[in-house]
């Protein structure tokens, strides 16, 4: 019985490379789940199985698992996502099925704040790459709201004191736009998710958005 690469990948086995040379075609294999040895080489922090694996075996390194998700979305250590960005040249853009990038979802989960810090000074704190659906994952400003939801009216300027409040703001909505804005998650990607459906669910009160088509996840 043949080992298996993924297992030997885990291990960081040396018996890898000489499997991987006698048959080259199994550097870039992926199990039922999308997984790749490039995935488990960048989630165990395997970092010269990392580099044989795309420099050597020519492996992809933008390869996605069933999720639409690069290795990038697994490293665990700051080192691991240095050496895709910089020595590798992953896409630090790109966005899995749930509409986040891989340093948004890994400050999500609250597990590597020292790859988020990493990410954050490559630039990978925002949206990029053309994404057709620029309202997930845009970047934000301190204090300031998302893209507003498709149908919701915009108005260009400073609301006079004098104005009317929009009917949709309502005592309600406001208090609890002021109590997630007093949040510390608030200008996370989480955070700016829960403003969203906050801001969504308002307007559906209002009877916008009803004919909004909807979007397919993301190839």
């Amino acid at each position: 019985m043949s080992p298996n690469p993924f297992l030997l990948a885990a291990d960081n086995s040396p018996a890898l490379l000489p499997l991987l040379r006698e048959n080259p075609s199994l550097a870039s294999s992926q199990d039922d789940h999308g997984y790749s040895l490039v995935h488990a080489a960048a989630s165990y922090n395997h970092l010269d199985l990392l580099r044989a694996l795309i420099k050597e075996f020519k492996v992809d390194v933008n390869l996605k698992d069933e999720d639409n998700e690069t290795a990038l979305f697994v490293v665990e250590t700051p080192e691991a996502a240095r050496i895709l960005v910089e020595e590798l040249g992953i896409d630090i853009h790109h966005k899995g099925l749930e509409g986040f990038t891989a340093r948004q979802k890994i400050e999500a989960e609250a597990e590597f704040p020292d790859v988020v810090a990493y990410l954050d000074t490559v630039g990978a704190s925002g949206a990029g790459g053309g994404d057709a659906d620029a309202s997930i994952g845009a970047p934000t400003v301190p204090g300031s709201l998302p893209p507003p939801p498709e149908g919701m009216p915009v108005t260009i300027g400073t609301m006079d004191e004098t104005e009317e409040v929009p009917q949709i703001a309502d005592p309600e909505f406001r208090r609890r736009i002021e109590e997630l804005a007093q949040r510390e998650d608030f200008d996370t990607a989480q955070g700016q998710a829960e403003l969203r459906k906050l801001v969504e669910e308002a307007l559906a009160d209002q009877g916008f958005g009803d004919e909004r088509n909807v979007r397919a996840k993301p190839e």
